[in-house]
């Protein structure tokens, strides 16, 4: 079909005015010499035809995410396990690490794996407090493992999570390492210095002494050194001298060594010896050959056992005692030393009354009267000393 260059058919001029109005619009369209206004609004719906619709299109190619998904290789949150559920449904796992003292440990390195062994472990260090949580769980079975630089190893019984629970785990407890164990051995002179003191301190009622008496099982051995302290640590107590008082009181009045005569000079004589031989026996039985022999010159209090059992360790222990490295042997030094003090007793008793039948006696005197010691030692007199603190008995 042609038109026209120039003008319009007259009929259509002529026409009804809608009619020819459309008709010129349409005309001009095709001509492109009419209607600018027309034109400019095709124009401008088309640009934004051309600009919304594209977008809308590239929307909808776009996947959707939805909640729960995500993204290939997309790293978990710090302290999540693989699979975790969904916010409504994940577990959390919170505690707090201490030392045997229950101090918080900080920086120690807490592991949560699943039990059945199929799955990655977490790990994270615990706070400054020592504290540590777990967040976002799914459901199931795990261990915790804790340890720590200069600590042992703690590990959990298997921790059983149900979906949405917030579980504390307690008394989270790193035990020290092996190799943190420190070895202290005190001096031995130290230890024995200690054993003077404790014994120093031990009186019946307060006033009788009972210093060779140990009511610890375990106490250790006294060097040369202290044997010798505490032995003339005894020979002048006060208690000693007022019983070689008492005994040579005794003597005068059934006239006793009847060569020292009477009066205050055969008192004198009678106290003179009695000290004088308990002081020979006492450092001869209980420093001399002690420190000769290496053996503890104390009576070691059991404690335990029948009454039988324990009356026949005390007398025992008159002839067989314990040595410096804790094993029993015979008693040289007591027996030795009592016999010994008997020989001397010639060189000061009355002429008539020297001879080996007084040291015999003297001596069997000594042994027997130490055994009945113990006796008292064992029985009677714990009750009544002061300071006599078992640390450990016979086990």
């Amino acid at each position: 079909m042609h038109f026209p260059r120039m003008g319009v058919p007259a009929r259509t001029r002529t026409g009804r005015r809608g009619q020819g109005l459309r008709g010129q619009c349409r005309v001009a369209l095709f001509t492109n010499r009419s209607c600018p206004a027309l034109l400019l609004l095709f124009g401008v719906a088309g640009m934004m035809l051309a600009g919304i619709f594209p977008r809308s299109l590239s929307a909808q190619a776009a996947p959707s995410i939805t909640n729960g998904e995500k993204l290939p290789n997309a790293p978990n949150p710090a302290g999540q396990a693989d699979g975790a559920a969904s916010k409504a449904d994940s577990a959390t796992l919170s505690g707090t690490v201490l030392d045997t003292n229950g101090s918080e440990v900080q920086g120690a390195t807490v592991t949560l794996s699943p039990a059945s062994g199929n799955g990655r472990p977490i790990s994270l260090k615990s706070g400054s407090n020592g504290e540590f949580t777990f967040a976002a769980l799914p459901a199931g079975r795990f261990t915790l493992k804790v340890s720590g630089k200069g600590w042992g190893t703690y590990v959990s019984p298997v921790i059983q999570l149900h979906a949405g629970e917030f579980r504390l785990v307690r008394d989270v407890r790193l035990p020290l390492a092996t190799s943190a164990v420190v070895r202290v051995e005190a001096d031995p002179e130290v230890l024995a210095e200690e054993q003077v003191k404790i014994a120093e301190q031990q009186r019946v009622m307060g006033i009788f002494p009972n210093f060779y008496t140990s009511y610890d099982w375990n106490a250790p051995p006294l060097g040369p050194k202290q044997k010798y302290e505490l032995a003339f640590r005894s020979m002048i107590d006060p208690v000693t001298f007022l019983s070689a008082a008492g005994i040579a009181g005794a003597e005068q009045y059934v006239n006793a060594f009847s060569g020292y005569g009477g009066g205050f000079s055969g008192y004198a004589k009678r106290y003179g010896a009695t000290y004088g031989s308990a002081l020979t026996a006492h450092l001869l039985g209980y420093a001399v050959l002690p420190s000769i022999f290496h053996q503890d010159p104390r009576y070691f209090y059991r404690g335990t056992g029948t009454v039988t059992s324990r009356a026949m360790y005390a007398i025992s222990a008159a002839v067989m005692t314990r040595t410096d490295s804790g094993r029993w042997r015979p008693a040289y030094a007591h027996i030795l030393g009592s016999f010994a003090a008997g020989g001397l007793t010639n060189l000061y008793y009355p002429q008539a009354d020297r001879g080996a039948s007084l040291t015999f006696i003297n001596g069997a005197l000594s042994v027997a009267s130490y055994a009945g010691d113990n006796l008292v030692r064992e029985f009677i007199i714990k009750k009544f000393t002061t300071k006599a603190k078992a640390s450990a008995t016979q086990p």
